[in-house]
């Protein structure tokens, strides 16, 4: 799933495109918004919000839009070829007589009023590339669930906005502690750092093609997605293993000697989590 970052960039991306312009077509491929026509309506800003995309219009209108695990927004000039996959996954259109916007694949796209944006991202915790950012609201919140483990409390959007399995693994490492590690037993010292921290991360990345926690030449990420390969600082073999509930299982990477803690069994085959 896209992170604080990826969706920052998304909004970029989108507001250069859109942003200032009228639109000149306009192509809702959801069935409850399928007959709204936004042609002729000026394209005021494009929002990121945590991991929700904002995209405002005149007349008090905003399309709302979330990523999930497989959506994406390209942008392509006038007369381009549309290369984000086939017709029928296209759930949106956005265009203007420069630029076109095409949302590929889009779980969650509806067209609300702006004054209604917080039915939408109400329920989200101060966001770590926002305005609303708020460093010991975002730490209250994380510690406000004690007995719950750090990693999935990181993860939850309503605590933070922005961190996602990237994030909540390279800082697990960064903070010396497993993801299992109940929150409320967080060192004071370490919980201390963890807001600006995380934020330190999101925006270091947010305008970069490729994401880099670890400011080591040719290696990214300390853990994420490094399965069985050396720990960059001890060179024990990293571990990973599935954290959450049901469908909501994402692969955790943690080194046993940097993090030392709680932690469940590796799983049995590491082979599908050894790539970024």
């Amino acid at each position: 799933m896209p992170e604080g970052d990826t969706v920052w960039q998304a909004a970029k991306r989108l507001h250069d495109a859109l942003a200032g312009h009228v639109l000149t077509r306009s192509d809702l491929r959801v069935p409850r918004f399928a007959t709204a026509d936004l042609t002729g309506r000026t394209v005021l800003d494009v929002t990121p919000r945590g991991k929700h995309l904002l995209t405002r219009i005149e007349g008090g209108l905003t399309l709302h839009s979330h990523l999930r695990m497989d959506g994406s927004w390209k942008v392509y000039a006038n007369g381009q070829r549309w290369s984000g996959g086939p017709g029928h996954q296209i759930r949106a259109i956005l265009g203007t007589t420069h630029r076109t916007a095409v949302g590929y694949r889009l779980p969650v796209l509806e067209l609300l009023r702006t004054t209604d944006e917080d039915r939408a991202v109400g329920h989200l915790g101060p966001d770590l590339l926002g305005p609303d950012w708020d460093p010991d609201r975002a730490l209250a919140n994380v510690l406000k669930d004690p007995a719950r483990e750090l990693g999935e409390a990181l993860l939850d959007q309503r605590n933070l906005a922005g961190i996602g399995n990237v994030y909540k693994s390279e800082l697990c490492f960064l903070l010396g502690v497993t993801p299992w590690l109940p929150a409320g037993e967080l060192p004071a010292d370490r919980a201390a750092k963890l807001p600006a921290l995380a934020k330190k991360l999101l925006e270091a990345n947010r305008e970069r093609p490729v994401r880099i926690t670890t400011g080591l030449r040719g290696q990214d990420l300390f853990v994420y997605g490094r399965a069985r390969r050396p720990c960059l600082r001890c060179r024990t073999p990293i571990r990973v293993a599935e954290q959450g509930d049901g469908s909501r299982e994402r692969p955790t990477y943690w080194c046993p000697v940097c993090q030392p803690g709680p932690a469940p069994a590796p799983a049995r085959r590491p082979s599908r989590y050894t790539t970024n």
